[in-house]
């Protein structure tokens, strides 16, 4: 089953601390942004990817993609001052009706069994997100005061590719745009309409690259992968 992924690749990424866009960083020679290309780049069913890009770097995405003979980018889109709004521009570029992903770039290991559930679950009800249960004990706090302890039996960590119907993701976005919301992810949006959004079983290997620390994690795994 076809579809098309947008992914973010606007921001500067603070908290890794790198100085410019995270995703120009490089693991075992390749930007993050390339190994998660790269996952799309073999799937048949993936028919185009569009990038959403700060305007300034857009010649460094081209050489990048030139480089290392990604071909699927259909289209670059502009970034948003907030990554709600990256993806709303990047709706625009889809002209078909079918399944559109949300795949944060810095995600470079998630795999393409899990892709195809969420691409089918998104096909049946509209809205699909693959999440993690929850290992750590959470608390809720205010101040630096523990309030209570959350059952965390119904909390799971919620992850990309989000997959929607692109009407309803186009629906959820335009009418966040008007009341004026801002949320967490894509699927929050969907939430609000009253739609259901599906859970389907991710994995703890399908790490965002976030801080530092995350880079060694990440090249643990490339290492892992390579000796298979």
């Amino acid at each position: 089953m076809t579809y098309q992924v947008i992914i973010p690749a606007a921001g500067q990424g603070k908290r890794m601390g790198a100085g410019k866009n995270k995703l120009f960083l490089e693991l075992e020679g390749e930007p993050i942004f390339i190994h998660t290309l790269k996952v799309f780049e073999k799937d048949k069913n993936c028919t185009g990817v569009v990038l959403v890009i700060n305007e300034n770097e857009k010649d460094e995405f081209k050489h990048a993609l030139q480089r290392f003979g990604i071909k699927k980018v259909i289209a670059f889109a502009p970034g948003g001052e907030e990554r709600q709004y990256s993806v709303f521009h990047g709706i625009q570029t889809i002209k078909e009706d079918g399944i559109v992903l949300v795949h944060d770039g810095a995600r470079p290991f998630v795999d393409l069994d899990l892709i195809a559930d969420l691409v089918v679950a998104a096909k049946e009800y509209g809205a699909s997100v693959p999440a993690v249960p929850v290992k750590d004990t959470v608390k809720k706090v205010i101040g630096n005061k523990v309030k209570e302890t959350v059952e965390r039996s119904s909390l799971w960590a919620i992850q990309t590719p989000q997959a929607f119907r692109v009407p309803l993701l186009r629906e959820a976005h335009e009418t966040a745009m008007k009341d004026g919301f801002l949320g967490t992810d894509d699927a929050s949006l969907v939430e609000r309409l009253g739609r259901d959004v599906i859970i389907v079983e991710g994995s703890y290997n399908n790490i965002k690259l976030t801080t530092p620390e995350d880079l060694f994690v990440a090249e643990m795994f490339l290492h892992k992968r390579s000796r298979k």
